[in-house]
């Protein structure tokens, strides 16, 4: 009867355990997946890219209290089995033990049950009736906090709370490893409390334009990586390669009317730039050289060199942003720097890398590239930029005239698929030899990424749009010496009792000059950028032509034409008007080159671009395609000067060898093959 009750005492306990040991098992396990939550993979959210957090702590938080209550009525059920047992073999051993204590006491000995259970489960069984003792208290500690009837969970369970959303979705726990979850002291229930009363802490400032990816735009760099840093210096690399086959194929290589491209059917170095960023302490300054055709062709454009001494174009000619400020911590930042700055009035950037296209349409080609003067930048909110400036002129490195130009920029980027941006100028006096007229312009452009999906073979497309307007205006004057002045405003037929007429308005009235264009592009990328192919265009009308790029003419320069251009002349309601068209593929192997591929055709209303004959006169002595030095004067084929400003007094002084002239066309077709780096 003994071995009977011993072993019905061992298999009860052994029962008990495994089922305790299944419990334990069964918290272990995550839940099955609610329906809704489940669903939901098969029907997720209209915005796409959001981050949604399932909350793993969930199960945790069924554990304690439905687990925890079996574990404990197991136990009591246990105690309650085994103590009849005891009793009912004390009863029957109690003669015996009456008769002889000492065998009594060796009776009970042998009939309890501890003695013939293995010291594993007894290790189990004390180790699961601390468990439930630590539950209780646990539970009775949250009550006295004044938070939910659930234990904390394990560090690797848990959610951090800047991830978990605010209203928490239906529960989806991720796989936990079957181990029992590891206790928590009170201390990091209270202070897990006191975290969750606290205040939020205060968001931090960030760089303007810094939250969101901006490498689409156009005239914006496309890295996303800094190639070289350190915390004084930010070093910067540009190289900009091309070959340009002109349809025309002048004789004398020459391209004019373009900012970009200079020499027909060969290769050339556009640009070769080498400086960076100096930032230390709240102050900065940037330096960017400019070796190569650059170097060149953007002083020419500029007459204000010819006003006064020391060769402004020689001392600046190699420069094309030098500037130094200081940053001061005020509202999201604010910038003052001095020197010569990117004006980005046109959208498109001075600097071909950046550019969705190598030669823009013409309210960017004809706009200015740089100011010399103050800007100070503001940054109310970190989407929006307010820049005033204070310069010499329109993209000028000294003042044409006495009055300084003013103007600004105001660039909004409320979202990260649009960008918006308005450049404004007045004031000026930017006729050289003219002080009496005086210069407004604005320029206006919208950037939308209208498609972004980088997880497909067509990823990206986007567009852009720019708006020009501006004119200038003063009226007909005499000076002391004798120089009349033809005034010109910004309508017209402008009355004016001072203005003697001229070849396309009569006397009395000031003729309109004006300036007003647009221009449109359509960028795609493909596979994750690596590919794009864009195609857009523009046209202008500009009466007065004070906006035109000046044909290189015998060499002729923006200095020179202020006296006189014979073969382009740049007068009070000259007519001109023109339009392009471009289609553009890159290649972007990597974020610091792009080899490109371009062709344009530009059309013009008047004789303009370069022809086959060329803009080289014959030099003297039969030299060919030589300048002879005096663009402002009629040249002769035998290589001479005419050294007469008009037509009637070229031809009497040429004589027998006649008046040279260009050959210009009213179209233009090119194929540019370029090479883009920059780190």
């Amino acid at each position: 009867m003994k071995l009977a009750v011993v072993v019905l005492c061992v298999a009860a306990c052994s029962f008990l355990l495994r089922v305790l040991a299944a419990l334990f098992k069964e918290a272990a396990i995550p839940a099955p997946r609610p329906l809704r939550a489940y669903l939901a993979k098969f029907h997720p959210r209209r915005s796409r890219g959001e981050l949604i957090v399932m909350p793993t702590y969930a199960l945790h938080l069924k554990f304690p209290m439905k687990t925890g209550q079996r574990i404990v009525l197991l136990a009591i059920l246990t105690l309650g089995l085994t103590l009849p047992l005891h009793s009912q073999q004390a009863i029957e051993s109690g003669p015996t033990a009456l008769e002889n204590p000492s065998s009594a006491h060796s009776a009970q000995d042998a009939a309890s049950p501890t003695q013939n259970v293995p010291p594993e489960i007894l290790k189990q069984l004390e180790a699961l009736t601390r468990r439930v003792e630590h539950l209780e208290k646990e539970l009775r500690a949250h009550e006295v906090a004044g938070l939910p009837n659930t234990p904390v969970a394990s560090a690797k369970a848990s959610v951090p709370t800047s991830l978990a959303p605010a209203t928490p979705a239906e529960p989806v726990p991720a796989p936990v490893a079957n181990v029992p979850v590891q206790p928590v002291p009170m201390t990091s229930v209270t202070t897990q409390a006191q975290a969750s009363a606290a205040p939020p802490a205060k968001k931090q400032k960030i760089a303007p334009f810094s939250d969101w990816d901006w490498t689409w735009l156009n005239g914006n760099p496309r890295n996303k990586d800094t190639a070289f840093d350190s915390p004084f210096f930010t070093p910067e690399i540009r190289a900009d390669a091309t070959y340009d086959y002109d349809f025309n194929r002048p004789k004398d290589n020459s391209i004019g009317g373009s900012s970009e491209m200079f020499r027909a059917n060969e290769m050339q170095l556009e640009q070769l730039g080498v400086g960076g960023d100096f930032h230390y302490d709240n102050v900065r300054a940037r330096l960017m050289t400019q070796y190569g055709m650059y170097s060149s062709a953007t002083p020419r454009n500029d007459p204000s060199t010819a006003k006064g001494q020391w060769d402004l174009d020689t001392a600046y000619r190699y420069i094309s942003e030098a500037y130094g400020g200081y940053h001061i911590n005020a509202l999201n930042g604010i910038n003052i720097d001095a020197g010569i700055f990117m004006s980005y009035i046109g959208l498109f950037s001075y600097y071909n890398y950046d550019n969705w296209a190598y030669q823009p349409s013409y309210v960017s080609s004809n706009t200015p590239w740089f100011f010399n003067g103050l800007r100070i930048q503001i940054f109310p909110t970190p989407h929006l930029k307010i820049e005033p400036w204070i310069i010499n002129g329109w993209q000028s490195y000294g003042s044409a005239n006495s009055r300084k130009g003013i103007g600004g920029q105001i660039k909004w980027t409320p979202r990260p698929w649009i960008n918006v941006i308005s450049n404004n100028y007045g004031v000026g006096h930017d006729d050289l030899y003219v002080p009496n007229r005086q210069r407004i312009h604005t320029d206006d452009s919208v950037e939308i990424k209208y498609y972004d999906h980088p997880e497909r073979m067509l990823d990206k497309m986007a567009f852009t749009f720019t708006g020009d307007m501006g004119c200038e205006f003063g009226s007909s004057q005499t000076l002391s010496n004798g120089t009349y002045l033809q005034g010109v405003g910004c309508h017209g037929n402008t009355r004016d009792k001072n203005s003697v007429g001229g070849d396309y308005f009569n006397a009395g009235i000031n003729p309109k000059q004006s300036f007003i264009g647009f221009m449109l592009y359509n960028r795609i990328w493909f596979k994750k950028d690596k590919y794009a192919f864009t195609i857009g265009g523009g046209k202008i009308n500009n009466p007065g032509r004070y906006l035109v790029l000046l044909p290189p003419i015998n060499g002729e320069t923006a200095p020179s034409a202020s006296i006189n251009s014979p073969y382009f002349s740049e007068n009070p309601s000259d007519p001109y008007k023109a339009w392009d068209s471009s289609i553009t593929f890159d290649y972007m192997p990597r974020q610091w080159i792009t080899f490109r591929w371009e062709y344009d055709y530009r059309h013009a209303s008047v004789p303009y671009w370069t022809g086959q004959g060329g803009i080289t006169p014959p030099g003297a002595g039969g030299v060919p395609y030589t300048n002879n030095g005096y663009p402002e004067y009629y040249a002769c084929n035998n290589g001479n000067s005419s050294m007469s400003l008009t037509l009637s007094g070229a031809q009497a002084t040429c004589g027998s060898s006649g008046v040279w002239f260009p050959d210009l066309r009213r179209d233009e077709q090119f194929i540019d093959l370029d090479i883009l780096v920059k780190f």
